[in-house]
């Protein structure tokens, strides 16, 4: 037992534990990574406002509903490939840094979505024209596989831990805001040109635009450091595989001396092998992958469970329900654009305050709320938006963009603290890619088909009571990380007081460790009690987070 405790006790932190963050580096790292989230929403803005343009230029045989249909189908597309791009992006990110990935991945979104304005229609030549169509959103979902992940893993390394909420949620921040300029310019470009120029050449216009947006976010992230968490990751790693081949070429040695020829024979062999096969694998994208589903499933779940709460959400407000509240319910284009628009700056305006919220309150509260609402209120909103007119579905979507800005908000700052340093980019895109397509980019498809085939127009709401429930479950598994260092790296503070203040607290708990470990030792059936079940406690979290 004495063996147990002593492997349990507390190592106090010294300074060089503590990172300090660089406050101008952060500021430029939340840049760079919100513009990538806008340049990628500005083309769902567009996207979903051009759906009904956008079939009439690329499926003009079909009905209207079917239009529909087949423009969310390709919408669609794009999230099938996006868990390939997770498999490509992801473990890249863990072994040759962040920061390149994140370059690539600009390069890739700002060229397919660029490309898109030019396509020619079906009307110059056939079938061609949705082929290519489909093409340029399968690049589109590859790089955008490892956008997201990469972001929030760069922000999340970057931010003190008592501020990763507020300075997550500029993330997403970008994402409405990506949203609401694209929306907005085709609100714009419909009210000026109206439905025959839009659809004969207006249509283009936001396409092109993200070329020059490209560009920006490309100098920007181009100009980024790679993260502390990932410096020293790669530091121990290089430590560690240094310190096993020294002791690898030592027993090979010693096994030459004792054994002639063969042993040297066998050596050479080694040297040629590049070091244990174990670590290697380990460290190969197999073994990566491996390590991600065997020891880290529950976290996968978890995250999920989370990714599809918040994304089910967000799809079905912005990509679904411009068009439910025109094609289906027969509103005005200008009165759809407008009330959907509202509800996007409505959330810009309320996400960094969630942010900052759940650095004081908690990740779980956050989700744990949201998730009671939009079981309570999914359906009455959409009850209030099939009512028509302005009041009625103005007041039933301010609700989904309240229950949407709970998770988005809050998202960016939970999803990577699941995960370890060394495998957080990876298992992080791998997880959120495989609920996005399976459950999130599909939500349009699915609602569309679902009210055409049924005729139910609650049938949204019957959805994102589905998804409530869902995350609900998973909120429940959810460990808080609130204020607490990422898993495998140390403090992060934004002072060099906030770092010596974490550093006196740690010998603090050293000193109150060492006398439970005391009591335990030489008082087993009394004193420690509620000191020990607490240094229990805090020994199991500490060597989760370290894993």
């Amino acid at each position: 037992m004495a063996r147990t405790l002593l492997r349990r006790r507390k190592k106090s932190l010294s300074p060089e534990d503590v990172t300090v963050s660089d406050q101008p580096m952060v500021r430029r790292a939340v840049s760079a990574a919100a513009l990538g989230n806008t340049m990628e929403w500005f083309d769902f803005g567009v996207y979903a406002y051009l759906a009904g343009t956008l079939g009439k230029v690329f499926f003009p045989s079909s009905s209207p509903g079917a239009q529909v249909v087949s423009t969310f189908a390709t919408f669609a597309a794009a999230f099938v490939v996006r868990p390939l791009g997770g498999l490509v992006f992801g473990p890249l990110g863990d072994r040759i840094g962040r920061q390149r990935v994140l370059a690539a991945t600009m390069i890739m979104m700002a060229a397919s979505t660029f490309a898109v304005g030019f396509l020619p229609s079906y009307a110059s030549i056939g079938f061609a024209a949705p082929l290519l169509l489909l093409l340029c959103r399968l690049v589109q979902g590859f790089s955008t596989g490892g956008e997201y992940a990469g972001a929030t893993t760069y922000i999340a390394e970057y931010a003190p831990d008592q501020r990763r909420g507020f300075l997550g949620s500029w993330l997403d921040f970008g994402t409405f805001v990506g949203y609401s300029l694209g929306s907005g310019l085709v609100t714009v470009l419909t009210l000026t040109l109206g439905s025959d120029g839009l659809e004969s050449w207006g249509w283009r216009i936001p396409f092109f635009i993200a070329g020059p947006l490209g560009i920006i976010g490309l100098y920007m992230r181009l100009k980024l450091e790679e993260t502390p968490a990932f410096k020293q990751e790669v530091a121990s790693a290089a430590e560690a595989s240094s310190a096993a081949a020294s002791s690898a070429a030592a027993g090979r040695g010693d096994g030459g001396e004792r054994g002639g020829g063969e042993q040297g024979g066998n050596k050479q062999g080694g040297d040629e092998q590049g070091g244990d096969p174990v670590e290697e694998a380990r460290q190969s994208g197999k073994g990566r992958l491996k390590e991600i589903f065997t020891r880290h499933w529950q976290a996968v779940l978890i995250c999920m469970g989370l990714v599809l709460l918040y994304n089910v959400t967000n799809y079905m407000v912005t990509s679904y329900l411009p068009t439910f509240m025109t094609v289906t319910l027969g509103e005005s284009d200008t009165t759809a654009q407008l009330l959907v628009l509202g509800t996007m700056l409505l959330v810009a305006l309320a996400i960094t305050t969630v942010g900052r919220g759940s650095d004081r309150w908690g990740r779980r509260p956050m989700f744990m709320g949201g998730s009671i609402a939009m079981i309570i209120l999914a359906v009455p909103a959409f009850l209030l938006i099939r009512e028509g007119g302005i009041l009625f579905p103005a007041f039933g979507c301010v609700i989904l963009g309240l229950l949407l800005v709970c998770f988005a908000g809050t998202a960016a700052a939970t999803l990577p603290a699941l995960f370890p340093t060394r495998l957080r980019y990876g298992a992080l895109s791998i997880a959120f890619n495989i609920s996005v397509s399976l459950f999130g980019g599909t939500t349009p498809l699915f609602a569309s088909f679902l009210v055409e085939q049924t005729g139910n127009t609650l049938i949204p709401g019957y959805y994102l009571v589905v998804a409530g429930v869902i995350g609900l479950v998973s909120t429940f598994f959810l460990h808080e990380t609130a204020g607490q260092p990422l898993r495998g790296s140390g403090p992060m503070v934004e002072t060099e007081d906030e770092a010596r203040e974490v550093v006196a607290r740690s010998r603090v708990e050293e000193g109150r460790h060492a006398r439970d470990l005391w009591l335990r030792l030489w008082h087993p059936r009394g004193g420690g009690g509620k000191a020990s079940k607490s240094g229990r406690r805090s020994g199991e979290r500490e060597r989760e987070r370290d894993e």
